[in-house]
């Protein structure tokens, strides 16, 4: 079962890579808006909305990428610790990458919980 979590994590670090993508291309489309509408009306350009956009989608890129590499590396793991890790990546790439990258995150706590649940416990 650890094999199979550590798998449908990847899937969701890859998806929610993509969806981080879409998120920053969705940010400069709004700056170029936010532009485009200053430059009719003359008046001052204030980017706080693309630039929110952008730091969302940052944030999103750098959960899905942790996700990418815990997922490979709980697919071999003998303790239960990068299970652990991808869930708080994924409750930490929800909170934080705005709603691609949050729907796509619960691949990633699905492949968490997997991979959690199927590492047996090793004698210390």
């Amino acid at each position: 079962m650890k094999k199979s979590g550590g798998i449908v994590a990847l899937i969701g670090g890859i998806f929610g890579t993509f969806a981080a993508v879409v998120t920053l291309f969705a940010g400069g489309l709004v700056a170029g808006l936010e532009g485009a509408s200053a430059a009719l009306n003359e008046t001052a350009v204030d980017n706080a909305a693309s630039s929110e956009i952008a730091t969302f989608a940052v944030l999103g890129l750098i959960a899905s990428f942790a996700t990418i590499i815990l997922g490979a590396i709980s697919i071999g793991a003998k303790s239960r610790m990068p299970g652990f890790l991808l869930i708080a990546c994924a409750i930490i790439g929800a909170i934080t990458g705005g709603t691609l990258v949050a729907v796509c995150m619960i691949l990633t706590l699905a492949g968490g919980i997997l991979a959690t649940i199927g590492t047996k416990k090793t004698a210390v």
